[in-house]
């Protein structure tokens, strides 16, 4: 399998194939895919998807995939690597949590997005946003930033839902989403809120997790949370104390003890 690599923390590619040239491949950055127009498949890990005019697909360096087109397919690629996702986001604190959440909930639409109506007209005019700027993506960069942000919200609220049937949860999948959702809001991530949240008894639910992934559920949230903080201390655009604002700490000393405990 071919292995790509980008060094570059944003590109954005726009062309027309009749024939797909690449073998294979995974890659080192995130992308996100809009077909404008064509059809055929999209194959992910193996798994073939149907594709059609407006789809989005969302990938991360865990996916392999490549393309089997059927008519004349026109894409636009959002390519951007963990240097541009964590970069300073001049103030707004904050703003890129959509993003975060969708590219670490991968695996709930590898199937990619699906529009009607209005909201497919937003996708495929931010997507002609992106076109125009991408010639200079140094100087358009706030603008690219803008737009990536936009498109981030509007795939986050058409994300499948995973069902939760009678009084199991149907795909540990849809725990590691509500997790990962609510990371920042601790009151939502107590285990009673998530056994409610679930219908399953709160002793049960504790016990469903550590047998489905080898670990208990707070430990899990509290890896997870210590991975995010760990990322956001390494840009160095960020105080301890606009850390803990984020993520619904008591103050920066919460947060220096769960670094420490991670350790």
């Amino acid at each position: 399998m071919k292995h790509y690599r980008q060094f570059e923390p944003i590109v954005i590619s726009d062309f027309e194939a009749s024939v797909w040239q690449h073998p294979e491949h995974d890659h080192n950055h995130y992308e996100i895919i809009f077909i404008k127009a064509g059809y055929g498949k999209h194959v992910i890990n193996g798994i073939e998807f149907s594709y059609v005019p407006g789809n989005v697909f969302l990938l991360g360096p865990e996916e392999a995939h490549y393309f089997e087109i059927k008519s004349s397919t026109h894409f636009i690629y959002l390519k951007f690597t963990d240097a541009y996702l964590y970069q300073d986001d001049g103030g707004t604190f904050g703003s890129g949590r959509n993003l975060n959440y969708l590219i670490k909930s991968r695996e709930t639409h590898l199937a990619g997005f699906t529009f009607t109506g209005p909201e497919l007209q937003t996708v495929g005019l931010l997507f002609e946003v992106l076109r125009t700027l991408k010639n200079d993506l140094l100087g358009n960069q706030e603008l690219i930033w803008m737009q990536l942000l936009t498109l981030s919200h509007i795939l986050k609220r058409n994300m499948p839902e995973l069902a939760v049937l009678g009084d199991r949860i149907n795909d540990m999948q849809a725990l590691y989403c509500y997790i990962h959702k609510n990371i920042y809001e601790p009151c939502q991530l107590k285990s009673k809120v998530i056994a409610e949240r679930f219908n399953l008894a709160q002793g049960y639910l504790g016990l469903y997790f550590k047998r489905n992934t080898g670990t208990t559920l707070k430990s899990y949230i509290q890896e997870y949370r210590a991975t995010l903080i760990k990322q956001r201390i390494s840009t160095g655009n960020y105080s301890l104390k606009q850390i803990a604002g984020e993520f619904g700490l008591t103050d920066a000393s919460h947060v220096s003890k769960i670094i420490q405990r991670k350790e």
